[in-house]
């Protein structure tokens, strides 16, 4: 499986945009990147009477929709999985996967840090650094937060594995 890094921190702190520079500067460094987006709410992508949720109603474990350019898969839960569950789903067709939010996971994290948002989290297990407008007395490394080449170098040394 490839390896996990998620991004954490407050809402609107910065993490989606972080995450958006990360894939564009590993991907031109040649790697093939995944992501996963955590949310809270419940998401709604099979409508009643639609074949898709007809095809669950019916028993189906899990469907999919195919179109010429994407594919959406649907797999009811009765939990929410882990992390890495939901990594397998991607399969092993990338070098690395940036999540967004699973502050809970096990994955390495780096959080995204505003001097506005007051200070670090504490109590987050498996952060490896920190993105951050301000410096931290912390023995955590820490990058500016457009410091995306900074980042980039350090998740390629130390987390992606070239296959």
């Amino acid at each position: 499986m490839p390896p996990i890094v998620s991004i954490i921190g407050e809402s609107k702190s910065g993490k989606t945009t972080l995450i958006e520079k990360l894939i564009s500067e590993l991907k031109s460094r040649g790697y093939r990147v995944a992501s996963i987006k955590h949310s809270v709410h419940k998401l709604d992508f099979d409508k009643a009477g639609k074949d898709s949720w007809r095809h669950l109603q019916a028993g189906s474990s899990a469907t999919a929709i195919v179109s010429p350019d994407q594919v959406v898969i649907i797999k009811p839960a009765s939990k929410e999985p882990d992390l890495k569950q939901i990594a397998r789903l991607l399969g092993n067709e990338c070098d690395i996967i940036l999540t967004e939010g699973f502050k809970e996971s096990t994955a390495p994290k780096i959080e995204v840090h505003r001097k506005a948002a007051g200070p670090i989290r504490r109590g987050i297990k498996n952060i490896v650094a920190i993105a951050t407008d301000e410096p931290l007395e912390t023995s955590t490394r820490q990058f500016a937060l457009n410091d995306v080449k900074g980042i980039a170098d350090f998740l390629e040394s130390g987390f992606i594995i070239v296959r």
